[in-house]
């Protein structure tokens, strides 16, 4: 017996050390892992920045989604970089920074947008790049738009070039906007899981989907509203930027079955016909007749040309900073994705992080204003709320704040930005949606098919009120909508006061109702139509400053180490010599699954919540890729 004790206890103490052998190692192999790409990144990446020839064309070539600051999981960056893919998030002012600069810049030529890779974008977004580009244009540098295809939000880019470009094989997909959703109610009640509802306002539909087994009519007529008066942009600003007939995208979209059945389903050549593209050619012959004006460069093949990444890099040293000083700053502070309680994660708006933001901003004796840049459909009320304080103790402190609303600032994102000095949004921006709901689902029907059952004893009639696997008692049921009822009072009674408009008006059009920005506008939710820069200018304004006088300094959170340090590697290097297997490894130990992600923002601690779930289709291509 002592000799089988002495023989476990030898295996314990050597199955410990190899354990921590194991610690030790893959320790050992992040390190060098990390080093080594520090002292490339050091040496070969961010040392001497790129040299820009004479008489190059700039390509804007964006890739992923378009959004308003880089929030990304490290080890996707990190993975993105070693098999040497392209980033699948690009910063909607670095294209923008990008045109600007090259508008007054002798050696660029002309711009090349190259569209095809662009996988998300929203309607402000597109419209705050078309701002820049016009721009561009009117300093006498042509823009020339290239694809093998456009999908439907990337052409709204690319219609205001002076030439767009398509392959003979490709078209131009455009379809309108749409929302659909699946419903589940049916095979809730199947499962025998009940969702138990708690919400104010008819068109609150985010819920409908656990009632419902299809879109209610209020949320019909609402939706097909907002997703009217965003179509009608739309088309409205191709049929302008192509100087196309009156409802000119309209005839195509509508004429495009005859079309194509009588044209041998020739899409590239019906573009053409209609005026959405000046140019049918293959990629060869493009670089073919860009190289004519530029000249071709022998080393890889195509014309002489600067990537946007790489011409802001070789641009950064050129800059000439503003006078910086007390009062000098407009910070910049972006709020994106759903806002959820605690610091949030990558991905997310974390209220206790944003509201530390404005916090950092408020003690700045620098910052002479502030400037809330919103792309969130909300989220949790307790963190929209904690957000919302920082704004009112930001003007207390005598700092303006000037809300900016990029693709969608509804519902949490609409309670963030209602206490700011000024309102800015876009005609297409999603916004509104003032309501709240709550959500709790039951199981107990579930578990009694399977022949589970609960049963017990509490010591007040609310004790075990809240379980899962038993049914919600008219008494809960009727404080938690209590609750529910006070959250949107204060809501609707915030946005009055804000807005300065009777509460009987605000509640006529809150009740979760969406509103494109244009109509908001019109209602007295917003106070301007414009972009990051007018916004920008509007909180210089209020501070007193001059357009001269003052920088736009963004305050973006820290992620902890793994993030902030791998950052910077993003996009700018490939190691092709790591051993097979090691990508997935790393994929593996760094990322999250969306599942897990989704379940981390459902956080609120009172499970109430301020979210739209109201983002449109942009429609997709039917072609193969």
């Amino acid at each position: 017996m002592s000799e089988q004790k002495s023989s476990s206890a030898l295996g314990r103490f050597f199955g410990r050390v190899w354990k921590v052998a194991v610690i030790i190692y893959r320790s050992l192999f992040v390190l060098s892992l990390a080093i080594g790409l520090f002292v490339m990144f050091t040496f070969f990446g961010g040392g001497t920045p790129p040299k820009i020839e004479d008489n190059v064309a700039l390509i804007l070539a964006p890739t992923g989604a378009l959004v308003e600051q880089i929030d990304q999981d490290p080890g996707q960056h990190l993975v993105e970089s070693l098999r040497g893919e392209p980033p699948s998030q690009t910063l909607l002012r670095d294209l923008i920074d990008a045109l600007e600069l090259a508008r007054d810049d002798k050696r660029i030529t002309f711009a090349v947008l190259k569209l095809d890779a662009l996988a998300n974008a929203g309607l402000p977004q597109l419209e705050e790049l078309g701002v820049a580009i016009k721009r561009f244009q009117a300093a006498g540098k042509k823009v020339v738009a290239y694809s093998p295809w456009y999908d439907q939000a990337p052409y709204f880019a690319a219609s205001l070039a002076d030439e767009v470009v398509v392959d003979p094989q490709g078209m131009v997909h455009i379809e309108g906007f749409s929302v659909y959703q699946n419903y589940f109610k049916e095979a809730l009640d199947k499962l025998g899981v009940r969702i138990n509802v708690f919400r104010v306002g008819e068109y609150k539909s985010a819920v409908e989907p656990f009632t419902r087994n299809d879109m209610s009519e209020d949320a019909r007529q609402a939706n097909i509203a907002w997703l009217g008066d965003l179509w009608t942009d739309y088309a409205k600003g191709v049929d302008s930027a192509r100087k196309l007939p009156e409802n000119g995208v309209i005839n195509y979209v509508t004429g495009m079955r005859e079309a194509l059945e009588t044209g041998g389903g020739d899409s590239a050549a019906y573009a053409k016909k209609a005026g959405l593209v000046t140019h049918v050619e293959t990629l060869k012959e493009f670089r073919q007749r860009m190289g004519a004006i530029v000249g071709v460069d022998d080393d890889h093949g195509s014309f002489r040309q600067v990537h946007f990444s790489e011409y802001l890099r070789a641009m950064q040293h050129a800059r000439k900073p503003k006078a910086t000083g007390k009062g000098s700053k407009v910070a910049l502070v972006v709020v994106q994705g759903e806002i959820v309680d605690g610091p949030g994660d990558v991905g997310q708006a974390g209220g206790d992080t944003i509201a530390d933001l404005l916090d950092q901003a408020r003690r700045d004796e620098d910052v002479a204003a502030v400037v809330l840049r919103v792309d969130s459909p909300g989220g949790s009320v307790w963190a929209s709320e904690q957000i919302r304080r920082e704004v009112d103790a930001l003007k207390a402190e005598g700092k303006p704040v000037v809300a900016s609303m990029s693709t969608v600032a509804a519902s949490g994102g609409y309670w963030i930005s209602m206490d700011a000095n000024q309102i800015w949004a876009h005609s297409t921006t999603i916004t509104g949606s003032i309501g709240i709901f709550g959500l709790i689902p039951t199981i107990d029907q579930a578990l009694g098919k399977i022949g589970v059952h609960t049963d017990g004893v509490g010591t007040t009639s609310l004790a075990g009120s809240l379980r899962l696997d038993r049914p919600l008692t008219p008494e809960i049921s009727s404080i938690i909508q209590s609750q529910i009822d006070k959250g949107y009072r204060d809501f609707i009674g915030g946005v009055a006061k804000a807005r300065k408009l009777p509460v009987e008006k605000v509640d006529g059009l809150a009740r979760g109702r969406v509103w494109s920005g244009g109509e908001a506008k019109t209602l007295g939710l917003v106070d301007h139509l414009g972009g990051l820069e007018e916004a920008a200018a509007a909180a210089a304004k209020l501070a007193s400053l001059s357009p001269e006088s003052y920088e736009l300094q963004e305050y973006s959170p820290g992620r902890g180490f793994p993030f902030d340090f791998l950052l910077p590697f993003s996009g700018s290097i490939r190691l092709d010599f790591l051993p097979a297997g090691t990508t997935r490894w790393l994929t593996t130990l760094l990322q999250r699954t969306d599942a897990e992600r989704a379940l981390r923002s459902l956080n609120d601690p009172r499970g109430m919540y301020a979210n739209c779930y109201c983002t449109p289709s942009m429609g997709g291509s039917i072609m193969g890729r």
